[in-house]
């Protein structure tokens, strides 16, 4: 039986987690070293981003064998132990699965180059012109998705960079040697796998220029997506086992099918529209400020349509690909502690289940870098010349990176006090913020009243109420931006979560909790009445149950 809706998630950014060796890069053998760490927060899968062999153009998610561990980060003996150490506290693995396309150093991609028929059909490569690419979609990392190579007078498709060629689910073999991928890493104890924007692998069968976007409408949830999901998901055997998918600027209805059991293909799904709230006019690299309104409801369209379908979400703010959560929605200077607890409150009650990346359970926040110097991310460093190519000055373009890098998310996690944070003895790949001297590990750990803590208590909130792994969601107060209540519904029982998403106070009628209630958790320490009115101070939260 799937466990995963009783289940809290916890993502690890490899790169950046534990260094055991003194290189500056997080491994495997500093992965098992911390697996007391996780236990003691309570959480029941470790969803692992790439180690495996790559170029590290993408940080990973370039791969080039999806069967071997690259030396950065440690030998297929070290992700054997990891496996089985986890297993040992009750932790089960979940692999990353980059399916949509892989490094062009990989074998395949190589003998394409070569000219082997067999392995150009792997990919996706079309004749045209050296000046003429064969449409005209954008890359997500910016410029052409297509790459010309004069030596076979072709051009590949790559939705991403240059060095990560789309894959042709197209053809039998292609899905036939990743199922094999699945299949060895199931054999060697793993319980689970993401995969990487997978509602991109099927693309059209005619390719054509998209004259009103960058080419997405044509390639996303594309034709034969739900086909070759099930397929995958069946023909492996892994339909019980706790799956989920990477869902680039998808729809409702696609994710609906993608999480329906009856469907066979995912057990639930990640989606993005909730982060994309702050960007001016959907473009990403325009600040604005957070549209509350439309994050309440984005929740909760998608919340219960999913519920009506028996379909399932995961829930989030951050991952490998987005800046801090409580730099973000948050105020991580006055309000620090408070908002990120509120933050965590609002996803962790949801229907689904709730993901933690790591160092979020800190309160860790964006790097807040002055430097072009600091960065690391390839997308960061493309956009940062787009931007100013179209007029940006540098203080703009810095200050936009400053907001929306994904190595806001990338940096070391903060284990202590001690030079570099406790995350290795020599200096890191990409630089620790300033303030690890109090966002860490140790502090947190010692104190009662830490975001730290307030995540172990979420945890053990949602694993004793089934109201909250298992219940149906009501959503209240629509109308107010400024909050985000809901309840959660199980066999005769009852929890009220209460979120106030910005700073100053208000109130809201006493009686939503009713005369008989158990507050079971909040930010503040008590909860303050006038009158009939409860009086909610800056970003509080609160958990009550209903007697």
């Amino acid at each position: 039986m799937n466990d995963f809706k009783n289940s809290v998630i916890y993502q690890i950014y490899t790169k950046s987690f534990q260094d055991s060796n003194g290189d500056g890069f997080g491994d495997i053998k500093g992965t098992i070293q911390r697996l007391d760490y996780l236990k003691d927060l309570g959480v029941d899968y470790i969803w692992m981003t790439p180690f495996f062999v790559s170029p590290l153009n993408d940080n990973g998610y370039d791969i080039a064998d999806y069967k071997d561990i690259d030396p950065v980060f440690g030998t297929m003996s070290e992700v054997e132990l990891l496996i089985e150490e986890a297993d040992k506290r009750g932790i089960g693995l979940m692999f990353d699965m980059v399916f949509n396309h892989t490094s062009t150093s990989h074998e395949w991609f190589q003998r394409a180059l070569n000219g082997e028929q067999k392995y150009m059909d792997y990919y996706l490569f079309k004749d045209g012109n050296p000046d003429q690419p064969p449409t005209n979609w954008q890359s997500k990392f910016g410029g052409s998705a297509w790459e010309y190579v004069p030596k076979l007078g072709k051009w590949y498709l790559h939705l991403f960079d240059k060095t990560q060629a789309d894959l042709n689910w197209d053809n039998k073999e292609v899905r036939e040697e990743l199922k094999n991928v699945i299949r060895f890493w199931k054999k060697k104890g793993v319980k689970g796998f993401r995969f990487d924007v997978v509602n991109l692998i099927s693309k059209p069968e005619v390719f054509e220029d998209d004259e009103i976007g960058d080419g997405r409408r044509y390639y996303t949830d594309g034709p034969h997506v739900h086909e070759y999901l099930h397929e995958l998901v069946t023909d492996t055997g892994i339909e019980d086992m706790v799956t989920v998918g990477e869902m680039s600027s998808t729809s409702l209805e696609n994710c609906i099918r993608y999480s329906n059991p009856n469907e066979k293909e995912l057990s639930m799904v990640f989606h993005f529209h909730h982060l994309k709230v702050d960007y001016k006019n959907g473009n990403k690299w325009e600040i604005q400020k957070p549209d509350y309104r439309q994050l309440k409801t984005l929740f909760t369209d998608w919340q219960l349509e999913l519920q009506k379908n028996g379909s399932w979400e995961a829930t989030f703010w951050c991952n490998h690909d987005q800046p801090r959560a409580v730099s973000r929605f948050g105020d991580d200077k006055k309000y620090w502690k408070e908002s990120a607890k509120m933050l965590a409150t609002c996803t962790h009650m949801l229907r689904g289940t709730p993901y933690i990346y790591q160092g979020e359970e800190l309160g860790m926040t964006n790097a807040y870098y002055q430097r072009l110097e600091q960065y690391r991310d390839v997308e960061s460093l493309n956009y940062y010349e787009i931007m100013r190519k179209n007029g940006k000055t540098d203080a703009e373009a810095m200050q936009i990176l400053g907001e929306r890098s994904r190595d806001n998310g990338r940096t070391p996690m903060q284990w202590d006090d001690t030079t570099y944070a406790g995350f290795s003895n020599t200096k890191p790949w990409i630089s620790i913020p300033d303030n690890y001297t109090y966002i860490n590990v140790k502090t947190e750990n010692s104190d009662s009243d830490s975001i730290l803590n307030y995540y172990k208590k979420l945890i053990q909130i949602r694993k004793k109420e089934r109201a909250i792994s298992e219940g149906n969601i009501t959503f209240l107060f629509h109308e107010r931006e400024d909050l985000f209540l809901y309840k959660r519904e199980f066999d005769g029982e009852t929890i009220i979560v209460i979120n106030h998403l910005r700073d100053g106070e208000t109130n809201i009628d006493a009686s939503i909790v009713g005369n008989n209630c158990q507050r079971l958790l909040g930010n503040y320490e008590d909860i303050i009445y006038n009158k009939k009115q409860i009086i909610l101070r800056p970003y509080e939260s609160m958990i009550c149950k209903v007697l």
